[in-house]
């Protein structure tokens, strides 16, 4: 089942200026970089979701960007980084709760976003949008409002942090 279908961004209106044909493009992609912020199907679902009900809000502003597709990895970034802030905030304000550590099992997959959970938001917003979105240090650090110095130094305290947790690369690799 589409994003679209699944939770009501059909229907009179929706198609309104080619929303709908941009949604459809580009919700796959969208989805990825979810799912890699959230590291989980459901929260990467709702992210998506929330992030394309934002730019359908204000469709008509995205579609006069230059790149509506850098606006809408814009909006799923902020929108992800606000929610754990908030998610921060009632977890503070309440007694804290013991999460246990995920399960680093043998696939690299598992074994990644088990240690991609371990960064902070931030930290892990930055590490995806450099390296898995292949954006540049430039557009990480406008994109997320910070100084490039701020976007290096982080990539490079993550890499090292992932680096340390997932041990030698060449454990990862198939030999035949």
């Amino acid at each position: 089942m589409s994003i679209l279908h699944g939770r009501g961004l059909t229907g009179p209106g929706a198609h309104d200026d080619g929303f709908e044909e941009f949604a459809r493009a580009n919700q796959t992609r969208l989805y990825r970089t979810a799912y890699l912020l959230c590291g989980e199907q459901e929260g990467a679902r709702d992210l998506t979701q929330t992030a394309l009900a934002k730019i359908f809000q204000h469709w008509r502003r995205v579609s006069a960007a230059d790149h509506p597709e850098a606006y809408a990895r814009t909006v799923l970034t902020r929108t992800y980084l606000a929610e754990r802030r908030r998610r921060l905030r009632d977890l503070l304000a309440h007694t804290p709760v013991d999460v246990p550590r995920a399960s680093v099992g043998p696939e690299l997959t598992v074994t990644l976003l088990a240690a991609l959970a371990e960064l902070p938001p931030r930290a892990r917003a930055m590490v995806v949008l450099r390296y898995w979105e292949d954006l540049s240090v430039e557009s990480v650090a406008e994109l997320l409002r910070c100084s490039e110095s701020t976007v290096k130094s982080q990539c490079s305290r993550s890499l090292a942090r992932l680096r340390e947790q997932l041990g030698p690369a060449h454990v990862y690799t198939a030999r035949n």
